[in-house]
């Protein structure tokens, strides 16, 4: 079960999240305040700040020299998207992260505090070293002008590694074809492949999430095979697949399509990050 304390940590900067986030965590909060460490006067101060926030815009050049890895955590449209709240919880706990959360509307469904395992999204916030949650309607929160800052550019440069899980077959079919109609895939069709804009090549993971027959449908097994092997290996690959797994699926069929476990999910990205390292030497340390 995900556990989080619902009262806002000392370190909540308000200042990272968008106005219409703030506003909606302010709504969302307003309607059950009563189970939340939250006054009625700090709602509406979320609301104000809200809405003096409309010219704040996310800026990954702000964040460039913190010391922390950056994770960007993703989900797309799978009923998958309820271990979310899990991965996002154990990777918080490693003490030099900073996690940002992109969450496709598709999978805004299966976390609106419908069950003990889907929170609603906005207590993710409230996970330390969480400092972000994006919707697909942040990207263009308020009109451009030239000079404002483009998100899923910003949270591009801002990104050391990124993580879709789950990766719906929708958004598998659309990232291959390098449509990018939303932010997350927005975030993927501008993903430095090179290395040469953002001087450093980073990976992208994905655990693809569907049905058995999805998943062994002759399509899936060709855009698959784009992802592993022409955009996977080698030294200029950049993109990792982490297989789905069999088991029953909440469909009632039996079968593999079903995300790799989220703990393993969890151990791959520390491996990448070299946090298991960082953790080991910590605990020999004493610390």
């Amino acid at each position: 079960m995900f556990d989080v304390n619902l009262s806002l940590r000392p370190s909540f900067n308000l200042s990272v999240f968008d106005s219409r986030t703030l506003y909606e965590i302010a709504l969302k909060s307003s309607k059950r305040y009563h189970t939340l460490s939250l006054d009625r006067q700090s709602i509406l101060n979320l609301v104000v700040m809200a809405s003096a926030a409309t010219t704040e815009r996310f800026s990954a050049a702000d964040h460039a020299n913190d010391g922390r890895h950056h994770i960007l955590l993703a989900a797309s449209g799978s009923v998958a998207t309820i271990k979310i709240p899990l991965i996002a919880q154990a990777l918080a706990k490693h003490p030099r992260v900073s996690i940002r959360i992109v969450i496709t509307h598709s999978a805004e469904e299966f976390l609106q505090g419908q069950a003990p395992e889907q929170p609603p999204l906005d207590s993710l916030l409230r996970l330390n070293n969480v400092d972000g949650l994006y919707h697909d309607h942040d990207e263009w929160s308020k009109p451009w002008v030239r000079g404002d800052k483009i998100l899923h550019i910003e949270l591009r440069r801002w990104a050391h590694v990124l993580l879709v899980a789950p990766l719906s077959a929708n958004s598998l079919a659309k990232m291959v074809n390098g449509i990018s109609d939303g932010l997350l895939l927005s975030v993927i069709r501008a993903w430095d492949t090179t290395g040469l804009v953002d001087n450093r090549r980073k990976r992208i993971f994905v655990a693809p999430a569907m049905n058995t027959a999805m998943w062994r449908h002759p399509i899936t097994s060709k855009q698959i095979k784009i992802l592993e092997h022409e955009w996977g290996q080698g030294e200029d690959g950049w993109v990792t697949v982490l297989r789905p797994m069999e088991k029953e699926l909440a469909c009632g069929d039996v079968g593999d399509g079903a995300m790799m476990d989220w703990r393993d999910l969890v151990h791959h990205l520390e491996h990448h990050l070299q946090l298991d390292i960082v953790q080991q030497e910590s605990t020999t340390n004493g610390g």
